[in-house]
């Protein structure tokens, strides 16, 4: 892969789910002109809104945003896809002179585009299929068990629901008898598939009880807004309960009240729960990265200070650079 430079200032923006990433990135956005790219997994896909938590059609008219809504709920999304699109946005981006500002909570993505893409064997249709007729035959469970046996930090880092990623991991120890932790640990270094001349990055943290409790607020807020009417609209449009993007959190747990399997209460006690724990595993993902300047989500002086001088700098002051 031949490397881009880029040499327009580059803000990077991180924290778990619930912290305040959108309304923070707006208010940087437009203080510096600076052209937004979502960093999340989730917010490719049309239709899913709510549960995405995406920013409003007024926030999105507001400032220009990138990778957002560019995929039906059906079509496949990953880190190398954001990589190469990413970098398309940013080369137009500088050839425009516009600032950029890369916001989210999907840290594999980050790690992507600052260090690169572990190599990893493609999909093996035989080996994928007997996989498949083993969760049917199985169960979740079962598998998911064998994972974390075999592989516990990647069995941390996904929810026993997430499917695709539950079967990749069995996978991957299968064809090449490495597990994927050691996949990603081994991954080429010194040769980024982006090299940024002017980048900043920036993480935002509370305190774990702060941010439980804007998770349980915020799973209420959906859930008014219309998370369940959102959920049954896509499986209305013919996109089934098995996808990918189906069994994401809010989503999946949608799916089981609607179809019955538990009541209300109890899919709102999940929501609540798994999202806590999602935010518990993006937190020691980000926590790993050691570029990342933290701040505390309420210091908005601080942040802005630093940001501020950031981009007055034709080149990164000294205490800035990043290694």
């Amino acid at each position: 892969m031949i490397m881009t430079r880029i040499t327009i200032p580059v803000l990077v923006l991180a924290g778990p789910t619930a912290i305040g990433k959108t309304g923070l990135a707006l208010q940087i956005a437009s203080r510096h002109d600076c052209e937004i790219i979502s960093m999340d997994s989730m917010q490719v896909y049309r239709y899913m809104d709510i549960g995405t938590a995406k920013p409003s059609p007024a926030e999105l008219a507001a400032i220009p945003h990138h990778l957002i809504d560019i995929l039906d709920p059906d079509e496949q999304y990953d880190a190398s896809k954001f990589v190469r699109d990413c970098r398309q946005v940013l080369e137009r981006l500088q050839l425009q002179g516009r600032g950029a500002l890369i916001t989210g909570g999907t840290g594999l993505y980050l790690k992507a585009l600052l260090q690169g893409l572990f190599s990893a064997p493609p999909t093996d249709p035989q080996v994928r299929q007997g996989l498949l007729e083993r969760l049917q035959r199985e169960g979740r469970q079962q598998l998911f068990s064998e994972l974390a046996a075999i592989d516990p930090e990647t069995a941390a880092r996904i929810h026993v629901q997430d499917t695709q990623r539950l079967l990749r991991g069995l996978e991957i120890y299968q064809l090449t008898g490495t597990t994927w932790t050691e996949h990603l640990a081994r991954q080429e270094k010194g040769r980024p598939p982006v090299w940024f001349s002017r980048l900043f990055q920036a993480g935002l943290q509370c305190s774990r009880e702060r941010l439980y409790k804007r998770i349980s607020e915020r799973t209420h807020l959906m859930l008014r807004q219309g998370l369940l009417e959102e959920v049954e609209s896509l499986l209305d449009m013919g996109y089934g309960a098995d996808l990918a993007s189906m069994q994401a959190i809010g989503y999946r747990h949608a799916v089981s009240f609607l179809s019955g399997k538990v009541d209300r209460k109890d899919m709102e006690t999940a929501l609540i729960r798994d999202t806590r724990r999602y935010a518990k595993r993006q937190m020691t993902w980000f926590s790993r990265q050691a570029e990342l300047r933290w701040y505390h989500r309420d210091d908005r002086t601080a942040i802005m200070r630093d940001v501020d001088r950031f981009m007055a700098q034709d080149g990164k002051p000294e205490a800035m650079i990043e290694t």
